[in-house]
Parts: structure tokens; C-alpha cells; sequence
């Protein structure tokens, strides 16, 4: 299968360009400037230069292609617009996406989230069969503008599109993990102090990049239409025991941060309203449907692994 990856040389994709390549399928990589392209190139990739921003440019390479999966973000809009402005970008992209593909049965999957907080009013671990958000306006802002973009891809499918989502949990963890995972360690390093919030029973899902890498390639190649895929490892993971994990690497005492003061300039800044979410998952319905499983290192075995701590 010919598939367009854009978003190949970030932290996920550049684990997606070798699993689709390993797996027999010819890749071509979107690349916007010279060290994207070498980047697309060095993971043995073709190259086509372009931007998600080039709407035309898009559909162009999604018609060429047999397939496409869709990593990228608009992440020059943060500056200027934040989040929102991201995910208003993130839309007209798939509307591109759905103009190209429309009526040709091609597989489209898309990175969805794992974070949403309107899973947790439901007293139980969210499935892939949940909406992204639920109905109504209770939420708004980014995260009801985030919920469009993936129910529009999720609507692609009466559309004539194989189109999917594969959420992916806050934490995905690997070798080059340059997102959440870091940033708890680093202010571990910074207060002295490994924090979690209240009694840390919180539940978060993790997931290996490698193991995502491969989800999407599954969802690719079998994956049904309008639907979404769970990327996690089990159900979740305590916030407490990841804390714990993050002070006996580094020697910290793992503390307990009072949900009093919590949201108080202190320990977690900007971080507070993300910590104290509460986001089990089921991946069952992924794994009956795809046959994944996760087969690399779970989270709290990878923090041991010694790569997320250097020796000095």
C-alpha cells in the first residue's frame, strides 16, 4: 500500500514510518523544510515536500495515495492563537482530507486523544465506542473544538472514507519522549520533590511509542470505518505510582500536593488542571478487533530502563 504519513519525523511518527515500512508498505513522508525532508529520508521514506497548511497541496498527495495517516499538528499557531487556533487548523485539514478521499474506501486515521475530562463523569473506564466529549455544552472551549475535529473524521466514513482515530493516552513513553513524561521529571528535579495530587488515585493511560506505531499501522490495514482505537496499555496507570517511580530514580521523596492548594502558583503550575484528571481506558474492543497488544516495555518498567535518567 502507498501511504502518506505527515507528521513522520515527530516523536510518534517516526516509530509509524519504520513499523509501515517493516510491515512491506511504501511510505512517502510530508516534509516542509530541508531537515524534515532528511529526517523522512534517513527512516527510509520517500520525500514530498509540503505543508498541511497547503490545503491543495494535501488533497493532492492524499489522492496519490492509497492510505494516509495523519500525525501532524499545526503547532506554529500556538504562539499567536493557542490550542484553538491548532484545532480550527486541525478541521479544515480533514475537510481537505474528506474532498480527496471521498468515495474511494481509502484508509484514513487520524491522532485523537486520550485526555478528555469529559470521560470522567462516567464512572467507569472509557471504551472506544465513547464520543470524544459528551453531548452538549457543558464543555467548551478548546476541548468542544478538539471533539469536532475528531467527530469529523469519524463522520468521514458515511462520506466514503475508511477514516479512524487512534487516541492516544497523555503519557507515551519511549526512548525520544519529548512530551508529558519529561516535563513531571524535570520539575521533580526542580522542587526536589517528586508531587502527586491529593492521594494520587487518579488514574492515567500510557502507552510505548513503538506499540502506537503499530496500532496505527493495524488500523491502516483492517481498521473498520468511523471508528475509534484505543492506544493504551492496560487500563491506567495511578498518578501516585508514576510519581513514586519518578522519586526512587531520582531520590526524591514522592509528596502528596493538597488538592487546597493545588491550583494555588506552587508545585504543579500551569500543569495543575491536567494532573488531577481521572482517565481510565479500556483498549478492549483494539484488541479483539486489530489483535494489538502492546508488546514493549509498560511505563513504570521504561522508567527503569534509565534513558528518561541519564547518568550525570
Amino acid at each position: 500500500m502507498k501511504v502518506l504519513v505527515t507528521g513522520g519525523t515527530g516523536h510518534i511518527g517516526s516509530y509509524i514510518i519504520p513499523e509501515l515500512i517493516a510491515a512491506g508498505h511504501e511510505v512517502t513522508g510530508l516534509a516542509r523544510s530541508d531537515k524534515s525532508a532528511e529526517a523522512v529520508f534517513a527512516l527510509g521514506a520517500k520525500v514530498r515536500r509540503g505543508d498541511i497548511s497547503d490545503l491543495d497541496g494535501l488533497k493532492a498527495a492524499a489522492t496519490e495515495s492509497d492510505g494516509v495517516i495523519h500525525v501532524a499538528h499545526r503547532q506554529d499557531l500556538l504562539p499567536s492563537g493557542g490550542i484553538d487556533a491548532v484545532a480550527a487548523a486541525e478541521l479544515q485539514v480533514m475537510l481537505a482530507y474528506g474532498d480527496a478521499l471521498a468515495g474511494t474506501g481509502k484508509p484514513l486515521i487520524v491522532s485523537g486523544s486520550l485526555g478528555s475530562p469529559g470521560w470522567e463523569p462516567l464512572g467507569r473506564p472509557a471504551t472506544e465506542e465513547d464520543p470524544a466529549l459528551p453531548a452538549g455544552d457543558k464543555y467548551k472551549g478548546t476541548l468542544r473544538v478538539r471533539n469536532v475535529v475528531e467527530r469529523t473524521v469519524i463522520g468521514l466514513a458515511e462520506r466514503g472514507v475508511r477514516s479512524s482515530i487512534v487516541r492516544i493516552p497523555p503519557i507515551a513513553h519511549s526512548t525520544t519522549d519529548v512530551g508529558f513524561l519529561p516535563l513531571l521529571i524535570a520539575l521533580a528535579k526542580e522542587k526536589g520533590a517528586s508531587g502527586y495530587p491529593g492521594d494520587g488515585a487518579n488514574v492515567w493511560p500510557a502507552v510505548h511509542g513503538r506499540d502506537l506505531a503499530s496500532l496505527f499501522r493495524l488500523a491502516l490495514e483492517k481498521g473498520s470505518a468511523g471508528k475509534n482505537w484505543h492506544g493504551v496499555e492496560g487500563g491506567g496507570i495511578r498518578f501516585r505510582e508514576i510519581a513514586e517511580a519518578i522519586g526512587r530514580r531520582l531520590g526524591v521523596p514522592a509528596v502528596s500536593i493538597p488538592a487546597d492548594v493545588l491550583m494555588l502558583p506552587g508545585y504543579f503550575g500551569f500543569l495543575a488542571n491536567l494532573v488531577t484528571l481521572d482517565l481510565p481506558a479500556s483498549n478492549d474492543i483494539t484488541r479483539q478487533t486489530l489483535g494489538w497488544e502492546s508488546a514493549h516495555p509498560r511505563l513504570l518498567d521504561n522508567l527503569d530502563n534509565g534513558h528518561y535518567f541519564p547518568a550525570r
